[in-house]
């Protein structure tokens, strides 16, 4: 007997096939059920969600490649063996590319069918050791980034929040020279906690984990939200930013802290990265079956040979240490992956001189929570 039962799906719209190969893997302690037709076997997969399924290719209404293909949708690591009386080297081939592991040709001994099922649940088994590995990998991973990352920012921070003891005159007067240098430092420390904060951001990034914590979102409000945050710093570039929204902008599935982070990010950099008397637009429309985010400027642009590299990690246009307007070079590299797991698109397009603008694309919340379901 199976500590944990092994579960075996029968697809066969033979009664007889289904009950033999039921009684000889249920007296070996397998869990096993069965369904007379594809359109049936697709349903009670997703019910059962057994480690192997054994399909007949010829069937009355949705046929076996057609359940392959469906199965193949829903689990693709799952063990498929396609039965068959009328097996052929093409029929095999394209059953082969809808992803199934083995081709019993009907009729079949019982010990064909143990040794073609026991070498497909050992694949299974091996397989779902390996992820699990992986699994356990991934998490020692991210702990001890975590923890490493924890240690950089925690003497950071405290020497920080020295400095600004000092600046603020706690610790007695200062002369001005000696003021200046310290608020160097105190500006060089602060960014290399910024860039901790985003490459740890990128190296425990989970998108598995934030699509379960989807909810539905109204980006107007993000929007709005991250435009009245970017107030003091478009006041101090001299640059005009504003919002154009329709009121009934329909939601989309997402995660509101990344989305923030999306918009906080672009127009963020838009403000940034422009000239005085310049504009910084946040256009939120409807378009089909997605929600539209294009954030435009008309400030200095990027030139052609760069366009191409602006998504990698610490990739910046300007360079580091000439650059006027400091980064991390990790910003557009986020905003990358968080448009990703949102099942939307990003493009950007700039002229040097002229201006930049960013497009992305999100699926409405009904066609995404579809997809979802699979």
């Amino acid at each position: 007997m199976h500590a944990e039962k092994e579960r075996i799906l029968i697809i066969d719209d033979e009664e007889v096939i289904r009950d033999a190969i039921s009684r000889a893997f249920v007296k070996e302690g397998f869990s096993v059920q069965g369904a007379p037709d594809g359109e049936s076997g697709c349903r009670l997969f997703r019910e059962f969600r057994p480690d192997i399924v054994l399909v007949d290719l010829k069937m009355p209404g949705m046929s076996g490649m057609e359940v392959l293909a469906e199965i193949r949708n829903e689990d693709p690591d799952v063990i498929k063996i396609v039965i068959t009386g009328y097996a052929t080297i093409s029929l095999a081939v394209d059953a082969m590319k809808l992803g199934a592991y083995d081709f019993l040709p009907k009729p079949f001994t019982p010990e064909e069918l143990r040794i073609v099922v026991g070498r497909g649940l050992e694949k299974r088994r091996l397989a779902l050791e390996t992820k699990a590995l992986k699994k356990e990998q991934e998490n020692i991973r991210r702990n001890m980034i975590s923890l490493v990352s924890h240690e950089l920012r925690a003497p950071l921070a405290a020497s920080v929040q020295f400095l600004e003891v000092v600046l603020g005159g706690f610790a007695g007067d200062i002369s001005g020279e000696s003021k200046e240098l310290i608020s160097r430092c105190d500006t060089r420390l602060r960014e290399m906690l910024e860039l901790i904060g985003k490459w740890l951001r990128l190296a425990t990034f989970d998108p598995d984990y934030m699509v379960k914590q989807f909810t539905e979102i109204n980006l107007r409000e993000i929007a709005k939200k991250a435009v009245d945050a970017a107030g003091p710093l478009e006041h101090e570039k001299g640059v005009n930013l504003y919002l154009e929204s329709p009121g009934n902008l329909p939601p989309i599935q997402g995660d509101e802290f990344s989305l923030a982070e999306i918009f906080n990010n672009l127009i963020g950099n838009a403000v940034k990265y422009n000239k005085a008397g310049g504009f910084a637009k946040v256009k939120l429309f409807e378009q089909g079956e997605e929600v539209r985010l294009e954030i435009s400027d008309n400030g200095v642009g990027i030139a052609p040979e760069h366009l191409p590299r602006v998504f990698d990690e610490f990739y910046r246009v300007d360079g580091r240490r000439q650059a006027s307007v400091k980064g991390s070079g990790l910003g557009l590299s986020i905003v990358q992956k968080l448009v990703d797991v949102h099942g939307g698109t990003i493009q950007l397009d700039s002229s040097l001189g002229e201006g930049t603008t960013v497009r992305i694309s999100f699926p409405k919340a009904f066609q995404n929570q579809e997809n979802n379901s699979v």
